[in-house]
C-alpha cells in the first residue's frame, strides 16, 4: 500500500514543482506545456493511491498559469540577456584595457619594471572573464604580440649590454692592474697625478656589470689607499725637516738680498751662483713658501742679468764703432752747414743762411747726446 501512495506523491510533487517553476519564470513556456502533457499521461496511467481527480484538476490549472506568467518569463530572460551583455561589455573593456597597456609598453626601456608589469597584466588576463572565442582570440593575439615584441627588445638589449659589460671589464682590469703596480711607488708627485688620471679613465670607461664593477673597484681602491696612506705618512715625517729647510732657505735669501745694490755684476754674479748652489741643495720645503722665496731671489738675479747685459753692450766694439761713426758724421754735418751759412751771408742770402744755421744748431744737440753715449763704452 505504501508503495502506491509513494507513487502518487511523486507525481503530485512533480505537478507542484512545475507550477512553482512557472511562477518563478524559470520555465520556458513551450517546455512547460510539454511537461503538462507528459504529466497528463502519467496521471492517466498512474497506478497509485491518492486523490487522482484533484491532482488532475491541479494539473489542468497549469496551462492558464503558463499564460499568466509568460510575460514575466520573457522579461526575466530579457533581463538575463541584458545582464550577460553588460558582463560581456565589462569583460571586453577589462581585456581591451589590458591589451592597450601592454601595447603602450612595447617600446619601454624600463626593463625590470616593465617585465614585472607585463606579468601582472598576464595574471589580470587570466582572472578576467572569457569572451566570445573570436573576440577573445583577437585580443589575446594583440596582447601576446606586445609581450613578444618587448621581450625580443629586452633580450637584444641585454645581449648588447653583456658585450658592453665585457669591454668595460677589460678596460677597467687594465686600469686596476696599473693601479696595483703603483701601490708601492715612492714617486709621490708623479704617482699621485697618475692615480688621478686613472680615476678619470675609470669614470670614462662607463658602467659595467655590477658584480664585476664592485670587485674591480675594490681592488683599485685598495691600491689607491695603499699608495696615499704611505704618501701621507711620509709627508707627516717630512714636515719637521721641511720646517728646518725653510729656515735654511730664508737665511740664504737674506744673503741674496744683501747683494743689492749691485755696483759690479761680476763678483755679485759669482756670489749669487755660490748661494744658489747651496739653496738648491736644501731638501723639500713647503711649495707655497718656497715659491715666495724664489720670487725674492729672482729679483736679485734679474738685477745681475740686467747689469751684465749693459756691460756686454758697452764693451761691444761694433756698437762702439757705430757710435763713433755717428759722432763723426754729426760733426761733419755741422761743419758743412756752418760753411753754407757763411757763404749765404756773404752773398746776402739771409734767409738761406738762417736755415743752414738752424740745421747746424739742431745737429749740435744731437752731437752732444751722441758724444754722451760714446763715453759710456769701455775699452
Amino acid at each position: 500500500m505504501a508503495y502506491f501512495v509513494k507513487k502518487f506523491e511523486m507525481v503530485a510533487s512533480e505537478v507542484a514543482l512545475l507550477a512553482a517553476r512557472i511562477r518563478s519564470g524559470a520555465m520556458v513556456p513551450s517546455d512547460a506545456h510539454e511537461a503538462v502533457n507528459k504529466l497528463r499521461n502519467q496521471i492517466k496511467d498512474l497506478n497509485g493511491v491518492g486523490d487522482l481527480e484533484n491532482l488532475a484538476s491541479s494539473l489542468e490549472k497549469i496551462p492558464a498559469l503558463i499564460s499568466e506568467h509568460e510575460g514575466a518569463y520573457i522579461a526575466k530572460k530579457a533581463a538575463q540577456a541584458a545582464e550577460r551583455e553588460a558582463r560581456k561589455v565589462e569583460a571586453t573593456a577589462i581585456k581591451e584595457k589590458i591589451v592597450a597597456e601592454a601595447e603602450s609598453l612595447v617600446d619601454s626601456v624600463a626593463w625590470k619594471v616593465t617585465t614585472a608589469r607585463l606579468k601582472e597584466l598576464l595574471e589580470d588576463w587570466k582572472k578576467a572573464p572569457r569572451l566570445d572565442k573570436k573576440v577573445d582570440t583577437a585580443l589575446w593575439k594583440r596582447f601576446s604580440s606586445s609581450r613578444n615584441k618587448f621581450d625580443k627588445r629586452r633580450r637584444v638589449h641585454f645581449a648588447n649590454l653583456d658585450g658592453e659589460h665585457k669591454s668595460v671589464a677589460v678596460a677597467k682590469e687594465l686600469i686596476v692592474k696599473e693601479a696595483e703596480s703603483l701601490a708601492n711607488s715612492k714617486d709621490w708627485l708623479n704617482t699621485a697625478k697618475r692615480f688621478k688620471s686613472l680615476m678619470d679613465q675609470w669614470k670614462a670607461s662607463g658602467r659595467g656589470k655590477k658584480s664585476s664593477d664592485t670587485a674591480l673597484w675594490n681592488r683599485f681602491k685598495i691600491a689607491q689607499d695603499s699608495f696615499f696612506t704611505a704618501k701621507n705618512s711620509d709627508m707627516e715625517k717630512r714636515k719637521g725637516s721641511m720646517v728646518e729647510n725653510l729656515s735654511k732657505r730664508e737665511a740664504l735669501v737674506s744673503e741674496f738680498e744683501a747683494l743689492l745694490p749691485i755696483t759690479d755684476f761680476r763678483p755679485a754674479k759669482k756670489k749669487f751662483n755660490d748661494l744658489m748652489d747651496k739653496y738648491q741643495r736644501i731638501g723639500m720645503t713647503d711649495r707655497k713658501k718656497k715659491s715666495a722665496l724664489d720670487s725674492k731671489i729672482k729679483k736679485v738675479e734679474d738685477e745681475i742679468n740686467e747689469l751684465e747685459r749693459n756691460f756686454q753692450r758697452k764693451s761691444d766694439p761694433t756698437a762702439k764703432a757705430q757710435a763713433n761713426k755717428v759722432v763723426q758724421g754729426l760733426a761733419e754735418a755741422i761743419e758743412n752747414y756752418e760753411k753754407q751759412a757763411a757763404k749765404a751771408e756773404a752773398a746776402g742770402q739771409t734767409a738761406k743762411a738762417m736755415v743752414a744755421r738752424e740745421a747746424a744748431a739742431a745737429r749740435r744737440v744731437w752731437l752732444e747726446q751722441a758724444q754722451k753715449g760714446l763715453t759710456e763704452f769701455t775699452g
